[in-house]
């Protein structure tokens, strides 16, 4: 004989216990606030067991939230209460002396204590208020005998209404109640303290859309057809990020469309295609997913537009080859961090926004999806994750993402993900200049040490903005050097330089922090002794942190690199960088010196404010003439200091121009004297913030990104060399002159039209 299904399941998701009941088939739909059987059905198994939170599951779910829950698991507590005293026993009624009562008061008080109790407690509480009202109305009209039989009733019936002035219920309606003589037909009340989480089944995360009423709106935008709304809560320090994709406001029909193709296509793979070219074959998939719609809506007579069907196969797409929410997430350019932590479902997911910093989204991620998630992460990597590998660390390159996830025995409350975003295109100077990073006088001092080949460090704390960095000042060499980066996770923009005509090369070296590494995989220092092997090259170290410190300054020592070398290194200033380097990671200080320049960024809270806003804040150059610590020696030459509390960066022209070593090499070098290197400074720091100006002008912020900025700077350099080998010098304000014509005529003049172009053609596809 086949076991009978339980019409319920608990399901543990962290510390959340989830009550689900399975409402497909049943006479009354999916609903606490209208359906009265539902509602006594729920505290019925509410009395049977324990949960946080409750799951109608249809086409669709209904979501009840812990506060909801709390308030139907005291209507269960109280209806076992009110059976275990037996309140409609005779002894709580008035006993023998009312005996030609006790019939109507037994059925009263069971209609009251079980029967509207478990289906519509607003009407039990009214009902026992009326009860009371009535009997003590009549109460002076009895004869002496009955009288104290009566009194035992009302005792009875101030208890129950006691009882239910305990529950949240009760409490949060009882002003409501009050005013009325008597209810209003319907359960609409119900409403207002029983509103559900409507969450498609087939979605294992929930978004949470309720709001406070004093809510401000902040900003609005689309991300793959998904509106993102930034609202600032007035008591809460963290702006709110909310998404609101399509499939939470589709149909019962595109729900059901949904459930059906997603059940069909998840058993579906195809012979031959690994589970890691899923990604890659989207269009395919895509295809399989709209005829199975298609097929679907045929053979239920669901009427749908072809519109629709590749709304909905985008949507199957996002939860089977695709990765959810975190994918919706992850496709937002303007975050930089998302951290989903453990224990999973209890808190909403955590993102740091470029523009509002960080933020509390309406996302609560489940154990499911991250299940599935951390599936396609250790195909995706070839690593392992369980308890022997407890840390999975890969790039995710579709995304532009690092990720790290971590699971127990380090992470005791289960598994949690911490993802980096990077800019999908990369920062250019010009960008930083656009968004007060830094002034066009600190940028052409930058592009001028990148052309005079200075080994620079880019320092900063986690956050601070060195990796972008390094890409603005990587788009700073001349694209006829090869270069060769070196990383352990993929962060540089090396497909994106190639097809703006680098030469790059790129070396991937073994995580850091990644317990399963795989066996082919390189050491960073092995990694670097290749690169010097592999030819005269511009060297990039995504980050310095442990031994190929060593070999990299050894290698910077005796001219093996013979060109620019930058790399990235978690400190505060340049001392800080001597101290580590040094003192941490064992480089001895004649090595050291090998270092040209330290350029320091960071997050400043300008006068404690909660929002943190990148500047570069120094460009110290390393000295050659001291011997135990440069700060006690004077080996630390400030060529660019910032000031917080005026928010201005200050380059030191004298000490360019009297102390820095490194411009003194570079006047023997290149036979220019210093006015000809200020000269060049000043009118690079002018190119850049003509492009600025031109962008703001014209509102074409296209116009100072890589692709563009890359091809303008080339130009600058070419007019330059041929104002040198006309005039045996430059002339460096005829140069800019006829450059900043030449981007007027060309890049300014065609990305107008283009924008001209695109603001004729929006109108119409909206209406379409």
């Amino acid at each position: 004989m086949a076991e009978e299904k339980s019409p319920y399941t608990v399901k543990t998701e962290g510390t959340i216990k989830y009550l689900i009941i399975d409402c497909r088939g049943s006479t009354y739909g999916p609903s606490i606030a209208d359906y009265p059987q539902r509602m006594s059905e729920v505290i019925g198994y509410l009395g049977k067991t324990d949960a946080d939170r409750i799951v109608l599951a249809e086409v669709y779910e209904r979501v009840y939230d812990e506060d909801q829950t709390r308030m139907l698991k005291q209507l269960a507590e109280l209806l076992q209460k009110f059976r275990v005293k037996g309140v409609w026993s005779p002894q709580y009624l008035g006993g023998d002396a009312c005996s030609a009562f006790l019939p109507t008061r037994h059925d009263l008080v069971v209609n009251i204590a079980s029967d509207l109790l478990r289906t519509d407690p607003i009407r039990a509480y009214m009902k026992c208020i009326q009860a009371i009202q009535r009997e003590k109305a009549q109460l002076p009209q009895l004869p002496p005998e009955q009288k104290e039989c009566t009194q035992t009733f009302l005792t009875t019936l101030e208890y129950i209404k006691a009882n239910f002035e305990a529950t949240d219920l009760i409490q949060q309606l009882k002003g409501y109640v009050r005013k009325l003589k008597k209810l209003p037909p319907g359960r609409g009340f119900y409403h207002t303290v029983f509103e559900a989480q409507l969450k498609p089944s087939f979605i294992g995360s929930r978004l949470m859309f309720k709001l406070p009423a004093e809510i401000e709106l902040l900003d609005q935008y689309e991300v793959k057809g998904t509106r993102v709304t930034i609202y600032k809560h007035p008591e809460k320090i963290e702006y709110l990020y909310h998404i609101n994709p399509p499939e939470y406001s589709l149909t019962p029909e595109h729900y059901f469309l949904l459930s059906k193709t997603k059940e069909i296509v998840s058993e579906y793979h195809p012979e031959g295609l690994e589970f890691t070219e899923l990604a890659t074959s989207k269009d395919y998939f895509m295809r399989i997913y709209e005829t199975t719609i298609a097929d679907i809506a045929r053979q239920n007579g669901i009427e749908v537009s072809h519109t629709d069907i590749q709304q909905l196969a985008r949507i199957v797409a996002r939860y089977t080859i695709g990765f959810g929410m975190m994918g919706l997430l992850l496709s937002d350019e303007r975050l930089t961090d998302v951290y989903i932590d453990a224990p999973l479902g209890q808190k909403p997911v955590y993102i740091v926004h470029s523009d509002y910093g960080p933020c509390q989204t309406n996302v609560f991620f489940s154990e499911e999806e991250a299940n599935s998630v951390v599936s396609r992460f250790r195909s995706l990597s070839g690593r392992p994750f369980d308890e022997a590998h407890s840390v999975l660390d890969f790039d995710l390159h579709e995304y532009h993402t690092r990720t790290c996830t971590i699971g127990q025995p380090l992470s005791p409350d289960g598994v949690a993900f911490a993802l980096r975003l990077h800019k999908g295109t990369p920062w250019t100077l010009p960008q930083f200049i656009d968004v007060k990073m830094v002034t066009n006088e600190v940028a052409g001092l930058l592009s001028f040490l990148i052309d005079a080949q200075a080994s620079s460090l880019i320092v900063g704390s986690r956050g601070s903005g060195k990796t972008s960095l390094l890409m603005s000042l990587m788009l700073e060499i001349l694209p006829s050097l090869r270069v060769i980066t070196i990383e352990d996770t993929l962060e540089l923009p090396v497909e994106y330089m190639r097809k703006t005509g680098y030469n790059i090369c790129r070396l991937k070296t073994r995580s850091a922090i990644s317990v399963g590494a795989i066996a082919s995989e390189v050491s960073p220092e092995d990694a670097l002794r290749t690169a010097l092997r592999l030819g005269d090259s511009v060297l990039i170290m995504g980050e310095v942190r442990s031994k190929e410190a060593l070999v990299l300054y050894e290698a910077m020592r005796v001219g093996a690199v013979g060109n620019v070398v930058m790399g990235t290194i978690h400190a505060e200033n340049a001392y800080s960088v001597w101290d580590r380097v040094v003192n941490d990671l064992g480089v001895p200080n004649t090595s050291f010196k090998a270092t040209d320049m330290c350029i320091v960024s960071a997050p400043i809270r300008f006068k404690g404010a909660l929002q943190k806003t990148r500047r570069l804040v120094e460009i110290t150059e390393v000295g050659k003439t001291w011997y135990e610590d440069p700060g006690r020696e004077g080996g630390l030459i400030d060529l660019m200091t910032y000031d917080a509390t005026n928010d201005v960066q200050t380059v030191h022209k004298d000490n360019i121009f009297e102390n820095s070593q490194f411009f003194k090499k570079i006047q023997r070098r290149r036979g220019m004297d210093i006015d000809m290197i200020w000269e060049d400074i000043q009118h690079r720091a002018s190119s850049k913030q003509f492009l600025v100006d031109m962008k703001n002008e014209y509102k074409i912020p296209t116009l100072l990104e890589a692709r563009y900025t890359v091809r303008m700077n080339d130009k600058y350099l070419l007019m330059q060399e041929l104002s040198r080998q006309e005039l045996g010098s430059v002339d460096y304000p005829k140069v800019l002159e006829d450059w900043k014509q030449w981007v007027k005529d060309g890049f300014v003049k065609e990305l107008v039209s283009r924008r001209d172009a695109l603001a004729k053609v929006k109108p119409a596809a909206k209406k379409e």
